[in-house]
């Protein structure tokens, strides 16, 4: 593949430079404010699940097919729990990060288990299983014990991701060049 780069629009450049400003101010607010971030997004999913909810039930009543009353059944089901979702969406979070908390739990013991167990893997691929899930047992214990841990590592990392996102936009509008992977012997 080859890149070619052309001068992006100044519209576009202005675009890019604002929401890669936005994505960092949603970065520093995620860092100061990480729960109330993490239930942010809990309740926009909520309200998301209701609408999908909503128009499952509808397509049942008037899409005829097969399986009208499982779409319908399903429907209601997913309106229900995204209203308890709107209804306790700090519960929901906190719920939410003790399953992911047992599941890191479980993949860490797993980890663990292979990397003593499996003795057809040399010695170091053997120890990095091991480490790696000593590590997934103390971050999911930890995220167990306290699900704000778990919320405030989510927020950070979320972080990270908006500021580097944020900075690759702004520095793509800054410079105005538009890179764009082609096939080799395309022509544009």
């Amino acid at each position: 593949m080859n890149q070619t780069s052309t001068k992006s629009p100044g519209w576009k450049r202005g675009v890019q430079i604002g929401l890669g400003a936005l994505a960092i101010i949603l970065a520093i607010y995620a860092i100061v404010f990480p729960g109330v971030t993490l239930v942010t997004l809990v309740f926009i999913l909520a309200i998301i699940f209701l609408v999908i909810g909503i128009e499952r039930v509808i397509s049942g009543i008037f899409i005829p097919h097969g399986s009208r009353w499982g779409t319908i059944g399903l429907g209601i089901l997913v309106i229900i729990l995204a209203s308890i979702a709107l209804t306790f969406p700090v519960a929901t979070t906190v719920t939410l990060f003790l399953f992911l908390g047992f599941a890191l739990l479980f993949a860490g013991i797993a980890r663990i288990v292979q990397g003593f167990g499996d003795r057809m893997q040399k010695g170091w691929v053997r120890g990095f299983h091991i480490g790696v899930g000593i590590l997934a047992v103390i971050f999911g214990g930890w995220i167990i014990v306290s699900p704000f841990f778990g919320a405030v590592l989510a927020g950070f990392i979320m972080a990270i991701i908006l500021i580097i996102i944020g900075i690759e936009a702004i520095s793509a509008g800054i410079s105005g060049r538009d890179t764009r992977l082609t096939p080799p012997g395309f022509k544009r």
